[in-house]
């Protein structure tokens, strides 16, 4: 019982492993975008559920992060996005994390990690330094092994330490859905091999949907539950194996890449 104890884990924002229930989903329903007479986007239908990984995969202009910025309500959009619970018979607001591809940050910006994540989690001036959300901050990062970046200037971080630097703020609210728009952009192999890990993580023990547009067509055949093809609209959608082996992916890749 002592040893027990001692081994217990006490950080809130570390999850025992849970089977997401499959109760809740989120839906985007019949989407488009357009920018003045050019039509981006054109019925886009999605649905995932908690603990599923939703890939978009397309060619660059495909609109994959318009549909992003669309979904947060950043641009305006026909259709709706709506979060599902039907174990409550009824449909509540979404609570959405979102780590964005890249920030434009100056490298010799004075603010470090706990005045970024502060700044979107308090009410207070961020030169009042808390010790109650020092800790809630410390432990949010230590999830993703980000622990000792607390105290370093963003402005110096790399790639990789920036991006689970985001994805530790990203799920402290608890989100039913998390949006990640080009993840690993620029991140090297330790970074990629960590971020694989980290969204193995997420999957087993947050009860989210998860939305990934990702040029990284070996780590959606490996990791994803459903793929969607997007090129203005839903070209194909369905399980990797689908979508890989389907006209759709060979004409907008100019490949076959079936999966064996």
């Amino acid at each position: 019982m002592e040893t027990e104890n001692k081994n217990k884990d006490r950080n809130p924002y570390r999850r025992k492993l849970i089977r997401p229930c499959g109760l809740h989903c989120v839906r985007v329903n019949d989407l488009g975008v357009k920018f003045g007479d050019q039509v981006v986007l054109s019925h886009v239908n999605l649905h995932v559920h908690c603990g599923q990984m939703l890939a978009v995969i397309g060619q660059n202009g495909a609109g994959k992060s318009t549909l992003i910025r669309a979904m947060l309500d950043e641009v305006k959009h026909t259709g709706t996005v709506e979060f599902r619970n039907r174990e409550a018979g009824m449909v509540k607001k979404l609570r959405i994390g979102y780590v964005p591809q890249k920030l434009n940050i100056d490298r010799n910006t004075p603010m470090d990690v706990y005045d970024l994540i502060a700044s979107f989690k308090s009410r207070f001036p961020i030169f009042l330094k808390s010790k109650k959300l020092y800790g809630e901050i410390e432990d949010a990062l230590d999830v993703f092994q980000a622990k000792d970046l607390i105290d370093h200037p963003v402005g110096q971080l790399s790639g990789g330490q920036l991006q689970r630097v985001l994805l530790s703020m990203a799920v402290m609210d608890d989100p039913d859905l998390l949006l990640l728009d080009e993840p690993v952009a620029g991140i090297d192999q330790n970074g990629l091999d960590l971020f694989y890990k980290n969204m193995t993580y997420l999957r087993n023990h947050y009860d989210a949907a998860i939305i990934i547009i990702s040029h990284d067509l070996d780590y959606v055949r490996k990791y994803a539950d459903q793929v969607v093809l997007l090129d203005q609209t839903v070209k194909a959608s369905g399980s990797p194996a689908e979508v890989y082996a389907s006209d759709a992916f060979r004409e907008v890749f100019g490949r076959e890449d079936s999966l064996r």
